[in-house]
Parts: structure tokens; C-alpha cells; sequence
């Protein structure tokens, strides 16, 4: 019988908030948390709308030595991490470090810190790195500096597969708790707003240039140009089942029921219909390993790009498995901006938020669908019961993933007062 994976703990660090109920406040209310990049002169790039995560500062939460060693993407890993482990009132140091592991993702790692490097390489005469440069940059460096800060010592990873990654790494976990292992720190965060980063991103063409924040990142809309980065992300405490229940987890936010993961098998830069085949099939593959059928689904959180042909494919796949109008779809990337793998994470800390208050936020970005993508968009917050959620990403270059977020059903009640579970509440 397989071992159960379910998530109690949620952190996050981003452009919507620093906390669940922050972060909450944000997407059903709809404030738009986007605007003009301020952590450096954007002024020569076409695109200069991002969304940065306000007031981040490590000053007292991460030590000075480690600071100077390891770049912002890290570091926000460090604080969501530790808000997660807070919220599952988890002390790691009581679990067996080698049942615990890390699997996080991330796209292009350690921007800052790699590009203040080579600028320090090419500018001085002693052409020179400092010793940290090969480690800081590199995608794994987060998953690392984690199992090292947590002693976490069972089999850790670190997931490179564009936007769905931040999906593909609860799927990972799901399957280290199915070999034993008790708790996984899951996830994904990204800083992908340095000068060097935003050049690479611009050269995709797929970011909007669009100076007014309102306006520029309209997924499914008829006036959709493109999308604008982001930074931040979630960290997720997946766990055992029966190690939670053992040790009385004061929250069980939902179970992992289910995953697809799919690819085109061939370079994608655009929507093709090879991609919404392999689409469609990674919903339907979550779907069968949760054993549900479309109509249980209460809540869709979509990938929602905001290139026309992108959010064509993607509106095209989820017709095709819920049929017209199936299912109530929300999307939020529109305020926070596309945080690549650490967007796919924040949905499923969404989702799960969903869950917990029983309330469907209201969809966000689109006024008027373009055609091919009329789909159930939630219009306002309300509640509803929201019993199994799905969330999906359809990333570049072909990947796809989808994932089953089930409502724990075995314990009547959780030990711990969260307050106010209205559809505004925190």
C-alpha cells in the first residue's frame, strides 16, 4: 500500500506577501503587486515592469558569513523555509536526519551573485572569482545550503524543467515518502531580476513591454502581449502521513493525490499540437493516479503564460479533459508576475489555501478572453467547497505537469485555531 504524502507546513516569499495570510489577502482581493523594477536601472530594457518581493531583507535571519556566500534566491529559500517549518510546528532536529530530504527546483539559480562575479573577473587586473562563485550560481546551490542548514541527510534533489519544476518537485517528494522517507522540504523560488537575467529573459520575446502595470500581463486575454518575471516562491513541508498524525500536526493542508508529467519530445518555442496532447495527457495522468474523474475537480490553477499562442494550447488541453466551461479556473500570476518554477510552488501553496478556508479565489488579468480561451474563470472570491484541486504548468521547451491537491478527510478536527477562515481572512 503506497505511503501518503501530505503537506503541513506552507512558506512563502513573494511579490504577494511574506506570509500565508498575506499572501492570501492579495490574490482575493486582486491588488496588483507588479510594477517598475527598483533593485536595479531597468531603464534600457524594453521590459521594466517585474514583480520583487517588498522589503525583503535577511539582516537577523540568515548569518553574515552565509549571506556573503550564497545569493538572494537563496536566501529566500532560508526564510520560507523556516516559515514553513514554523507553520508545521516541525522541529527537524527530532526527526531522523537521514528519512529527511530536500527537493526544490529552480531555472537559472544564483543570477546576482554570478553576474557580480564576472563583472569582478573582466574588470580587475588580477582577473579573479571569488571562491564562492562555484557554488552561489549554480541551480542545486539552494537545495544544498537547505540539507546543510536543516541536517537534512536523506536523498535530496533539485528539479530543472522550467515552470513545471515547482510541481515536479511534489511529485518527487511524493515518491521519497512512498520509500521512507518522513519529511521533504519541497518547492521552488527564483531571482531572476539582475541586469544579466533580464537580458537572457527579454531575448525569449515572450515578456511584455508594456510600461503601465495594469496592463501588461493579461493571460487568456484578447489583448495579451506577453508576461512580466517575478521573484519569489513557496517552500512546501511534505510529510508522512502517519508521522504527522504520530506527532499531532496541528494542520494537514491536503494530500498529494495525484501527478502527471509529460513532454512534447521536441524543442517548443511556441504553442504547437504536439504540446496540447502532451498537456492534456499530464492532467489526465494526475487525474487517474488520484483516482478521480474531471468532475471532482473544484478548483484549476493554470500556468496562464500571457502569449497568445502559449495560452491557446493551454485553454485548447483543459477544454479537451473538463469540456467547455468544466471547471472553475483561477489564476493569479497577473498580480505577482511569472515566477517560473517558484510561480508553479505559490500555486499550490494557493491551492491548498483554497482547500483549508473552503473558498475559491477570484481570478485575476483577464477581461476579455481571447478566442479559444473563454474558460470558467472564477469571477469574484466566494466560498464554495473546494475538496480536490488541480494545478498545472505548462512550461517552454516542452514540459508539462500537473498535480492532484486532495482535502485530508481523516481527522474531524486540527488542534491549532488558524482564525478567521472567511474568503478575505488571513
Amino acid at each position: 500500500m503506497r505511503r501518503r504524502a501530505v503537506i503541513t507546513g506552507i512558506g512563502i516569499v513573494s511579490p504577494s506577501g511574506m506570509s500565508t495570510g498575506e499572501h492570501w489577502e492579495t490574490i482575493t482581493s486582486g491588488r496588483r503587486k507588479i510594477g517598475p523594477i527598483s533593485q536595479f536601472d531597468a531603464s534600457g530594457y524594453p521590459t521594466t515592469i517585474a514583480g520583487e518581493v517588498p522589503g525583503f531583507d535577511v539582516t537577523g535571519r540568515v548569518d553574515g558569513r552565509l549571506v556573503v556566500q550564497t545569493d538572494r534566491w537563496t536566501w529566500m529559500s532560508f526564510v520560507a523555509a523556516e516559515q514553513a517549518l514554523g507553520d508545521a510546528s516541525l522541529d527537524l532536529s527530532t526527526v531522523d536526519p537521514y528519512r529527511t530530504s530536500v527537493i526544490m527546483a529552480s531555472s537559472s539559480g544564483g543570477n546576482a551573485f554570478g553576474q557580480k562575479e564576472l563583472q569582478r573577473l573582466w574588470s580587475r587586473p588580477e582577473r579573479t572569482v571569488g571562491a564562492y562563485q562555484s557554488i552561489a550560481w549554480f541551480y542545486a546551490a539552494t537545495v544544498g545550503q537547505l540539507s546543510i542548514r536543516h541536517q537534512a541527510k536523506g536523498p535530496s534533489n533539485v528539479l530543472v524543467s522550467e515552470t513545471a519544476g515547482g510541481l515536479d518537485s511534489l511529485a518527487h517528494a511524493a515518491r521519497m515518502i512512498d520509500r521512507g522517507v518522513s519529511v521533504v522540504l519541497a518547492g521552488g523560488l527564483e531571482a531572476p531580476l539582475s541586469p544579466y537575467a533580464l537580458a537572457c529573459q527579454v531575448r525569449s520575446g515572450r515578456l511584455s513591454e508594456r510600461k503601465d502595470p495594469e496592463s501588461a500581463y493579461m493571460p487568456y486575454d484578447a489583448d495579451a502581449c506577453g508576461y512580466v518575471p517575478g521573484e519569489g516562491g513557496a517552500v512546501l513541508v511534505v510529510e508522512d502521513l502517519e508521522h504527522a498524525l504520530a506527532r499531532n500536526a496541528p494542520v494537514i493542508y491536503g494530500e498529494i493525490a495525484g501527478w502527471g508529467v509529460t513532454h512534447d519530445g521536441e524543442h517548443t518555442v511556441r504553442g504547437s499540437g504536439g504540446s496540447q496532447r502532451q498537456y492534456t495527457r499530464s492532467m489526465r495522468l494526475a487525474l487517474d493516479r488520484a483516482g478521480v474523474v474531471p468532475a471532482d475537480i473544484d478548483l484549476l490553477i493554470p500556468d496562464a503564460l500571457g502569449v497568445p499562442e502559449n495560452d491557446t494550447t493551454e485553454a485548447a488541453a483543459i477544454t479537451e479533459v473538463f469540456g467547455e466551461g468544466g471547471v472553475p479556473v483561477s489564476t493569479h500570476k497577473s498580480l505577482t508576475g511569472r515566477i517560473y518554477q517558484g510561480g508553479a510552488a505559490l500555486d499550490v501553496a494557493t491551492a491548498l489555501l483554497a482547500i483549508d478556508r473552503q473558498a475559491v479565489p477570484a481570478s485575476a488579468g483577464t477581461r476579455t478572453p481571447a478566442p479559444g480561451c473563454d474558460l470558467a474563470f472564477v469571477p469574484e472570491t466566494k466560498q464554495a467547497v473546494v475538496d480536490v484541486a488541480m494545478v498545472s504548468a505548462h512550461g517552454f521547451d516542452g514540459y508539462h505537469s500537473s498535480v492532484v491537491l486532495r482535502r485530508f478527510e481523516g481527522r474531524s478536527e486540527v488542534t491549532r485555531d488558524r482564525g478567521a477562515v472567511a474568503a478575505t481572512g488571513g
